[in-house]
């Protein structure tokens, strides 16, 4: 019952602020002044939103490490403040801080958590390989998110291979029993999110890809002691729910509300674990 209650109010905050996330919206893409990578200065003990900066690979299926970004990382970052306690940095003008990574630098050791998105794309030198490695075993957390189907599974997991091998670090299926979705909203299943653009409207597809992308997951690797060290969330967009939160109340209703539920409980996870 306390938990439904607790579900219910945090919804019911979600929605009765879609004016204010109408206010958020703002423009999509960004400027060389957001292009901040991360220097050992800015880690003052709040919580700031960092995102991994990776190449494309040549056989690669999707985006850059850019999709999303800023507006994405500066949402997520206000709802994680207005539904906890979490002391969230602030820049001048009152937004949220976001910080760029490289998986080779020494910054990326004071991430709680990092972000990549369009995975299905992604290359690692050895270098990024070997930072990304010591980040993870040694307590960090990856969110991989926003890639569909199975090609861009295997291009992802193999990039993954040169991180942590898999006869000692498969990916498992995550069940929505585990206690990382239930940090604070307890989720009932997996929400497949489409891009806004790829949905078009209510009544839209949910799967970017059809059939063959038609089934949600949420994928990880833990350490020994069952630590989720990486998130793989396939077949979904979550983070369009936190960039596009501001374009459409349908979308905001419909996937928005569901993504933050999941994002929060996501970062909540991996800041206490």
């Amino acid at each position: 019952m306390r938990a439904r209650i607790v579900v219910a109010a945090v919804v019911a905050l979600l929605i009765a602020s879609v004016a204010g996330a109408q206010f958020r919206r703002g423009r999509r893409g960004y400027s060389n002044r957001e292009l901040r990578y991360a220097t050992l200065e800015d880690f003052d003990g709040s919580f700031q939103f960092c995102r991994a900066v990776f190449r494309q690979a040549s056989n690669g299926d999707g985006g850059n490490w850019s999709v999303d970004f800023p507006r994405a990382d500066q949402n997520l970052s206000v709802r994680l403040s207005e539904l906890t306690k979490t002391s969230v940095g602030l820049d001048d003008n009152g937004t949220p801080k976001h910080l760029l990574i490289n998986l080779g630098a020494p910054e990326l050791f004071h991430c709680p958590f990092i972000m990549m998105t369009e995975v299905g794309s992604v290359y690692l030198d050895d270098l990024e390989a070997a930072g990304l490695r010591d980040y993870l075993l040694k307590g960090g957390f990856l969110w991989a998110d926003d890639f569909w189907g199975d090609y861009a599974w295997d291009v992802f997991e193999g990039q993954m291979r040169k991180v942590l091998p898999s006869t000692t670090y498969p990916f498992k299926e995550l069940p929505i029993e585990h206690p990382m979705f239930h940090s604070l909203m307890p989720l009932k299943t997996l929400p497949q999110i489409p891009s806004i653009n790829a949905w078009g409207g209510p009544g839209g597809p949910t799967s970017e890809r059809g059939r063959s992308s038609a089934t949600p997951h949420a994928r990880a690797i833990v350490d020994e002691h069952g630590r989720v060290m990486v998130l793989a969330t396939h077949n979904t967009d979550i983070g369009d729910s936190f960039e596009r939160e501001g374009d459409s109340r349908e979308y905001f209703l419909q996937f928005s509300v569901h993504g933050y539920a999941l994002g929060v409980n996501v970062l909540l996870y991996a800041m206490t674990h």
